[in-house]
């Protein structure tokens, strides 16, 4: 390989590395070989990938980045899709450009991590990116990248930030990307197809570790609202997905524009930990997601919070309270054709303190099946609908376990609305009111007592 100190570089952390570095990437055999020391640079390393290139550092090669911009900036030339009859024969040469066992860290307020633009099955293996302001920036088009053992850890702006970028075929495996101002993994202005993130510990990325203002920020952020931008074929599985409640902040936060060429969504996010946070799960105008299996836990304000969203599923969750000065709940906001079913919802509200909603709250919702779940010591009610139509509630089990007695009621059905069906149902003896219900409301064959 070609070891760094071969072409000039010094290691000291103090002097400039920067020429030899580039030095040894126009001369070297294309595999960089960091050695045990710090290699200062002051401006970005261009990376043109004209041939397969490997940067090593061997578990003990640091890069201080002393400058503005990415220390590394990875250029290739792929245009095509991952359809190998779009690949041009120069792209199969630069393939899978490799950045592994190398810790990079900033001491410059403007530092980035790496970049890459037009890559074709890049690979990062065994990183360590701190102190810098986005970690790994994926820009313009790039396809089948790898990001697995990695650690993305107390930076200035996003942990890997898909930046406007054409994107199909991502995996995201394996890593801890934990304490990033702006969030750990965030998706914006982008067109993204086949994105996995499984197997991952990402926790606590917002403002509060930095001592700065807070600003809205997640986990794991999606936002499609930009002309163009749509993600779809997205999967979040086995993730622990936790943080520190910030205003404005979830663990998951996705904003979805419908496009007019496809329909959006392909998502599932399921046997994920998730908690801590003011709004665990957030989903506007969304379509198609599967919420399945997941613990989803204490939040500043709901467990899972649904806006003008449709065709949801969501199933054999447990939604519960785990800190006490936190809350508990779910809550669906003008949407439609959803199933929520399987579901535990159990909060357990300390003495004196007055959580104010409801379990599971329908507000302007149309075609709601909410099947086989458990509601346990809901304040005021279990379930809370208000102007709802052809919701049906069955199977159900609502009860009010704590001696101190909260619960209001079990069921209520209020304002506008026509064809909905409660029926089915157990209601504990310890809930007072089993069902309120306006007109427009069937109930029938529950069991109330025992």
């Amino acid at each position: 390989m070609s070891n760094l100190r071969n072409f000039g570089a010094v290691g000291d952390g103090k002097a400039d590395d920067t020429k030899a570095i580039q030095h040894a990437l126009a001369a070297g055999d294309g595999v960089l070989e960091f050695p045990r020391g710090t290699f200062r640079i002051t401006r970005p390393i261009e990376v043109p990938l004209e041939r397969r290139v490997c940067l090593d550092g061997g578990g003990q090669g640091v890069v201080m980045m002393a400058g503005a911009g990415p220390a590394f900036r990875l250029i290739g030339s792929h245009g095509g899709t991952g359809d190998p009859g779009t690949i041009k024969p120069e792209v199969w040469d630069q393939c899978l450009p490799t950045i592994k066992n190398l810790v990079i860290e900033g001491s410059h307020a403007e530092a980035d991590g790496i970049e890459l633009i037009e890559t074709m099955q890049a690979v990062f293996e065994g990183v360590l990116i701190r102190r810098v302001r986005h970690g790994i920036r994926l820009h313009k088009r790039n396809r089948n990248v790898l990001i697995s053992h990695c650690h993305l850890y107390f930076n200035t702006g996003v942990g890997i930030f898909l930046d406007r970028v054409n994107l199909h075929q991502i995996n995201i495996a394996g890593s801890h990307i934990s304490y990033n101002r702006l969030g750990g993994i965030r998706i914006e202005g982008s067109e993204v197809r086949n994105l996995q993130i499984t197997g991952n510990d990402i926790e606590y990325n917002n403002h509060r570790a930095h001592g700065t203002k807070p600003e809205p920020a997640a986990e794991i952020y999606v936002d499609t609202t930009a002309e163009g931008s749509s993600v779809n074929e997205l999967t979040v599985a086995s993730n622990t997905i936790q943080a520190t409640v910030s205003p404005g902040g979830s663990n998951i936060r996705i904003l979805n524009h419908p496009g007019k060429d496809r329909p959006p969504g392909l998502w599932t996010i399921t046997g994920n930990i998730i908690g801590s946070q003011e709004n665990n799960v957030h989903l506007t105008g969304c379509y198609g997601v599967v919420i399945s299996g997941n613990c989803i836990y204490s939040c500043g304000r709901r467990n899972l919070l649904v806006e003008n969203s449709s065709h949801l599923t969501i199933g054999t969750n447990s939604f519960r309270r785990h800190t006490p000065s936190m809350h508990t709940g779910v809550r669906l906001v003008n949407s439609r054709d959803c199933l929520i079913n399987g579901c535990t919802i159990e909060d357990q509200e300390p003495a004196g303190q007055k959580n104010g909603a409801s379990l599971l709250e329908l507000e302007q919702c149309r075609r709601i099946n909410v099947s086989g779940c458990q509601f346990l010591g809901g304040v005021p009610y279990g379930v809370d609908a208000r102007d709802c139509s052809q919701t049906n509630v069955s199977g159900c089990t609502i009860a009010d376990w704590r001696e101190e007695k909260k619960t209001k009621g079990a069921i209520r059905f209020r304002g506008e609305g026509a064809a909905n069906l409660v029926t089915g149902n157990i209601i504990s003896p310890d809930v007072p009111r089993p069902v309120l219900a306006d007109p427009g409301v069937t109930v029938k064959d529950n069991l109330i007592g025992g």
